[in-house]
């Protein structure tokens, strides 16, 4: 087994499920890293009718900085903005009402903390991928780790390292493929398939 140093984010990109979902893969959550900004810790992109749409979550500004500690704005209601936009963009997917039950459960949760929020959101996301993939939180902040080091290879802002082959998506035929959007996007087109996609990603 190798062990993995993963970022902890909000509804993954489906390139982040196919390092955590390794069978080869030890995995061990980042907890103590300084917040950064504009990343997929607290945003997730879906497909919208005009292309790409970054669902943001809210943080509290109280000058904490490590992730752990970082505290979820609810100010404005964006649970529910976060649901109708899901629901707009995915309601026409062919798997959408099938697991619309088991999203929606994600935004019924009101957590104080943003890593406890994607902890209960992951383990809804693997129940609807039907897998149990065990994980550990780190110790201690190392800014070196023995272990491979993921966190920041997802970057929100620039073209997926990770190579997927195309699949349907409900806007595709207007505005091409997407890729590696949020597993939610994958799930909602391609349903009891998705591990498989997952597993395939290179």
């Amino acid at each position: 087994m190798t062990n993995v140093l993963l970022p902890v984010f909000y509804m993954p990109p489906i390139s982040w499920f196919s390092v955590f979902l390794n069978p080869e893969n030890e995995i061990i959550f980042e907890q103590f890293e300084n917040f950064p900004k504009q990343t997929y810790r607290n945003r997730a992109n879906i497909y919208g009718a005009n292309g790409k749409l970054s669902l943001i979550i809210p943080i509290n500004h109280n000058g904490k900085r490590e992730f752990k500690d970082i505290e979820i704005s609810y100010r404005e209601d964006w649970r529910n903005l976060h649901w109708k936009s899901i629901k707009t963009a995915y309601q026409s997917s062919p798997y959408f009402e099938y697991y619309e039950d088991k999203f929606r459960k994600i935004y019924d949760l009101k957590e104080k903390f943003l890593l406890d929020f994607n902890l209960k959101g992951l383990e809804i996301i693997q129940q609807i991928l039907k897998t149990e993939k065990a994980q550990s939180l780190n110790g201690e902040y190392i800014k070196n780790p023995e272990s491979i080091n993921f966190r920041e290879k997802f970057s929100a802002k620039h073209p997926s390292e990770f190579h997927m082959e195309e699949y349907y998506q409900t806007f595709s035929d207007k505005l091409g493929f997407l890729e590696d959007l949020s597993v939610l996007d994958l799930i909602c087109n391609k349903g009891p398939e998705s591990l498989t996609y997952i597993k395939n990603i290179k």
